[in-house]
C-alpha cells in the first residue's frame, strides 16, 4: 500500500510516498505490547470516514435545533459554532499528535498510561479509561434517541400519530437493536457501509441546504441570522440572560455547536484496524474534525435563513423545529424526502458510533478495566470483531437514556453527558503530553513548536466547557428541569475513584502487554527488514 509520510528534518517537515506493509504496523502495535487480533483493512479514507461520520452535522444540529433556538438563537448559533470549530481543531491537533505516537484502540486511556509517570501511569489510564467510556456510551445514547425522535416526527407526518416518550424508547431500542445486529453479522459490510456513509452526509447535507434555501418562498435577513439573540430558556418567561446575564445563556447555548463536533476519537480507536495507523489516525481525526465545520456551518446558515414564521418553527406540533422548515419549504412530499436523508445520517452515525464504542470497551476490558472484563475481552473467530463489547454498549446507552421517560431536558443532558465525558478523557493525555513532555516521543505527524500552545489552549477549552455544561439549563430549576449531567459525570467520577481507593488500585496496572519487549524487537526488525518507515524521534 502507498501512503504519504513526514519526516522532520532540519526543522522543515517533507512528505514522500513509502509502502507500508501490513507487518509495519504490526509491529508498531507489538512494540505498545499488543498482539493484532483485529481484522487490518481500513484505508485512511475510511478511517476518516469513522469520525466523519460520528461527527454527523446532519445528526448533531438538527437533534440540538430546538435547543440552539431556545438558548441564544440564531447569533449564537452561527457564532458560537465558528468559536467552538476553532478550538474544538485545537484539540484534534494535539489529540492526533499523541495519536500518531500511539495508535492503538485504546486511545485515550492508553495515551494516558503510556505519557505518565510509571508510578502514576494505571491511576492515570484508569480514570481517562472511564471517562472516555462514560462519554462513548452518552454520545451512542444521543445519537440514537435523536435518530428515534426524528422516526417519531416523520411518523405524524399526514397521520394521527401522536409522539410519546414511551414510544420513543420503543423505537430507539429498535434503532439500537438493529446498529447492534450490524456490527455483529456485518462487520465485514461495515467499510463499505462506511464508504456509503461519507457520500450521505457529504451530499446529503448539502442538498438539503440547496433544496431548503431554492424552495423557501421568503428568506430571513442577514441581521436575523447574525444578531438576533433568544432567550426561551424561562418555563415560567422569566429567562437565564434576566436572572443572570446573557453572558450565561450564550455560555450554555454553545451546547449544540461542541455536542455536534464531539466523537472524532473514533479515527484512533479504529486504527488498530487502519493501515499505516500512525498517519491514518491523526490525519483522520483532523480531516473529520476540518471538513465537519465547515459543512455544519453551511447547514446552521441554510436552515436559520429558511425560517418562515419563527414563533410557528419554535412551536411546531411536530416537535422538531427543522421538520417544521422543511415543511414550510419543500412542502410534506419534499419533506419526507429530507427527514429520510436526515434519518439515515443520524443511523449511519450511531452505527459507527457503536463500533468505536466496543473497540474502547474491547481495549479496556483487554486490560482488566471494566467488571467482566475476561468475559468481555473476547474477540469472535469469525468476524475478528469484539461482538460481546457491542452488546454491552447497546444495553448500557439504552438505560442512559431512560430518563427521558420522565424529564423534559433529559435529551440535552445525555448532550452534555457525551461532551463532558469524551473531552475530559482527551485532555487528561494531552494535558499529561505537556507535563512530562520529556517521556514524549513523538510519531510522524507532530505539530513542532506549535505543540505546547495547542495543547494549553485545548486543556483551558476543556476545562471551560466541562464547567459550562453542568449549568443548569432552564430556569427555574425542578424536577423536571434538573439538568442531571452533574449525577452522570459524579456517579462515575465517585465509582472509578472509590473502587480505585478500596480495589482497584491493588490490581489494575493499566494497558497489560500481550507481547514481551524481545518478542516486539523480533517483530520490528522484520518489519524494518520490509520497509523503510520513517522514524519519530524525542521531543526536544
Amino acid at each position: 500500500m502507498t501512503d504519504i509520510s513526514s519526516i522532520e528534518k532540519g526543522g522543515r517537515v517533507r512528505t514522500r510516498a513509502v509502502d507500508i506493509p501490513s507487518d509495519v504496523d504490526e509491529a508498531e502495535l507489538a512494540r505498545m505490547g499488543y498482539k493484532q487480533e483485529l481484522q487490518r483493512d481500513l484505508t485512511l479514507l475510511q478511517n476518516f470516514g469513522v469520525s466523519f461520520s460520528i461527527i454527523s452535522v446532519i445528526t448533531g444540529i438538527p437533534s440540538l435545533f430546538l435547543y440552539g433556538l431556545n438558548t441564544g438563537g440564531p447569533a449564537v448559533m452561527t457564532w458560537g459554532f465558528v468559536v467552538v470549530a476553532f478550538f474544538t481543531m485545537m484539540v484534534g491537533l494535539a489529540m492526533g499528535e499523541v495519536c500518531s505516537a500511539h495508535p492503538t484502540s485504546g486511545g485515550p486511556y492508553f495515551w494516558a498510561a503510556m505519557l505518565s509517570e510509571p508510578k502514576n501511569a494505571p491511576f492515570a489510564s484508569w480514570v481517562t479509561g472511564w471517562f472516555n467510556l462514560l462519554g462513548q456510551v452518552a454520545v451512542t445514547a444521543g445519537i440514537g434517541y435523536g435518530c428515534a425522535n426524528f422516526i417519531s416526527t416523520l411518523a405524524t407526518f399526514h397521520t394521527d400519530f401522536v409522539p410519546e416518550p414511551r414510544t420513543t424508547i420503543g423505537i430507539y431500542a429498535g434503532v439500537l437493536i438493529c446498529q447492534a445486529l450490524i456490527n455483529t453479522f456485518g462487520v465485514h459490510l461495515l467499510k463499505y457501509i462506511n464508504n456509503v456513509s461519507i457520500w450521505w452526509h457529504a451530499v446529503g447535507t448539502t442538498a438539503v441546504v440547496i433544496a431548503i434555501l431554492a424552495a423557501a418562498p421568503t428568506h430571513q435577513s442577514a441581521k436575523f441570522v447574525f444578531q438576533t439573540f433568544i432567550d426561551n430558556t424561562g418555563v415560567d418567561g422569566v429567562g437565564w440572560s434576566e436572572r443572570a446575564s446573557p453572558a450565561y445563556v450564550v455560555v450554555v447555548g454553545i451546547l449544540m455547536a461542541q455536542y455536534t463536533l464531539t466523537g472524532f476519537d473514533g479515527s484512533a480507536q479504529m486504527t488498530e484496524e487502519t493501515r499505516n495507523a500512525a498517519m491514518s489516525g491523526s490525519i483522520g481525526i483532523v480531516m473529520a474534525i476540518g471538513v465537519s465545520a465547515i459543512l455544519g456551518w453551511f447547514l446552521i446558515l441554510g436552515l436559520l435563513f429558511s425560517i418562515q414564521d419563527l414563533d410557528a418553527t419554535v412551536n411546531s406540533p411536530t416537535g422538531q423545529p427543522v421538520a417544521q422548515i422543511f415543511l414550510d419549504t419543500v412542502g410534506e412530499k419534499g419533506a419526507i424526502v429530507l427527514m429520510v436523508i436526515v434519518i439515515g445520517a443520524m443511523f449511519f452515525c450511531g452505527t459507527f458510533s457503536l463500533t468505536s464504542n466496543s473497540r474502547m470497551m474491547y481495549a479496556f476490558a483487554r486490560d482488566g478495566g471494566i467488571p467482566g472484563h475476561k468475559f468481555f475481552h473476547k474477540v469472535s473467530r469469525d468476524t475478528k470483531s469484539p461482538i460481546r463489547t457491542v452488546w454491552l454498549a447497546c444495553t448500557l446507552s439504552f438505560i442512559l437514556a431512560l430518563p427521558s421517560l420522565g424529564s423534559s431536558v433529559a435529551f440535552s443532558a445525555v448532550t452534555s453527558i457525551a461532551t463532558i465525558g469524551l473531552y475530559i478523557s482527551y485532555a487528561i493525555p494531552i494535558a499529561l503530553r505537556v507535563v512530562y513532555r520529556k517521556r514524549f516521543e513523538r510519531g510522524p505527524f507532530h505539530l513542532g513548536p506549535f505543540s505546547y500552545p495547542v495543547a494549553i489552549i485545548s486543556c483551558v477549552w476543556i476545562a471551560f466547557i466541562s464547567i459550562a455544561f453542568i449549568l443548569p439549563q432552564a430556569n427555574p430549576v425542578d424536577s423536571q428541569t434538573l439538568n442531571y449531567t452533574i449525577v452522570a459525570v459524579g456517579i462515575v467520577l465517585a465509582y472509578c475513584m472509590g473502587f480505585w481507593v478500596l480495589s482497584a488500585r491493588k490490581w489494575f496496572k493499566g494497558p497489560i502487554k500481550q507481547i514481551t519487549d524481545d518478542e516486539a524487537a523480533a517483530d520490528s526488525v522484520d518489519a524494518a527488514s520490509s520497509a523503510e518507515v520513517p522514524p519519530g524521534g524525542k521531543d526536544e
